[in-house]
């Protein structure tokens, strides 16, 4: 192959991995801090919590991010606001934590068009067999909630339309780290995250204030400390860590070659639902965990297999 057709990105390797891995873990974990939190707090108030123990103390000690500070506010919006509002929203109004979680994976597709109409990113073979293979582990995750009779039961319209609709957020919250990082190409990714983080606190606030109930709004004060520690770990390990991981992905690779890795994070949420809430795996599910672990395979390895065989 000569130098013409080489990548123009570099290829995913051990820390790459590594940094995805631990990234899938803590976010297939956190939908059970979310279910926890969301006992004791309404959505407004559980999203301007998590965002509120993000940045304390780290924003006295972090100075602010050398780019542009629309992308810091359009991603603060995008991911904090959007993403996450609608996401709990959906599971206040009637969306189960462990379909939300494959629901959420729809991100990978909206990514892909984005990033095919607006980043001109082009999708490798290996990438679209993926999808692919990823698509019908979906729906065999869907099928379990959504079949009459499933253990998992049906769930709303309204959860199913948000939930959607936080997927897209954070499908826009990706392009928007791409579009930031071809403007200013070595930002740093932390000081990005906590000053970022700052801005969904007030209009988490202000929404709260115009939408929960009066004698919800000081809920938080009431709340047991399970609540807390569960705010603890959105807001330092859900939100700063694991999204300074994958912003440092999507700096250095494509979106379309990042994003497939979250599809892991529906096999971690159910795995952890079995072990904290006791959730029983149903065929479709095992069926689906199955797709995923093969879409996954096929993503890392199927273009390192391709060129073998030529």
């Amino acid at each position: 192959m000569n130098q013409a057709n080489q990548p123009n990105h570099p290829s995913l390797g051990a820390r790459d991995y590594l940094a995805a891995l631990g990234v899938v873990l803590i976010w297939g974990t956190n939908f059970i801090a979310m279910k926890f939190a969301l006992h004791d707090l309404t959505p407004f108030q559980l999203g301007a919590g998590r965002y509120l123990l993000a940045i304390f103390p780290l924003i006295l000690f972090v100075k602010a991010p050398r780019l542009a500070w629309k992308w810091v506010v359009l991603y603060g919006l995008f991911q904090g606001v959007g993403q996450f509002g609608l996401l709990f929203l959906s599971l206040h109004v009637g969306m189960s934590a462990a379909l939300a979680s494959v629901l959420l994976q729809t991100q990978v597709f909206f990514t892909a068009l984005f990033g095919f109409v607006l980043l001109r990113e082009r999708a490798s073979a290996a990438l679209l067999a993926g999808l692919a293979l990823a698509a019908l582990g979906i729906g065999c995750f869907a099928m379990n909630y959504l079949s009459p009779g499933a253990s998992a039961g049906g769930t709303t319209a309204a959860g199913f339309v948000l939930c959607l609709g936080s997927a897209a957020m954070w499908a826009a919250s990706n392009i928007i780290v791409r579009r930031a990082q071809r403007s200013t190409p070595d930002f740093d990714v932390v000081p990005f995250m906590v000053w970022s983080s700052l801005v969904p606190i007030i209009p988490f606030v202000l929404l709260s204030l115009a939408f929960d109930a009066p004698a919800t709004r000081w809920s938080w004060v009431a709340a047991p400390w399970s609540t807390w520690v569960s705010l603890a770990y959105l807001g330092w390990f859900a939100t700063i860590l694991a999204y300074a991981l994958w912003t440092g992905l999507l700096k250095r690779h494509p979106v379309n070659r990042v994003a497939p890795f979250s599809l892991a994070v529906p096999v971690i949420g159910i795995s952890s639902g079995m072990l904290v809430f006791g959730d029983v795996i149903q065929g479709w599910q095992w069926a689906g965990v199955a797709l995923v672990v093969a879409s996954l395979m096929c993503v890392m390895f199927g273009a390192r297999f391709a060129r073998r065989a030529r």
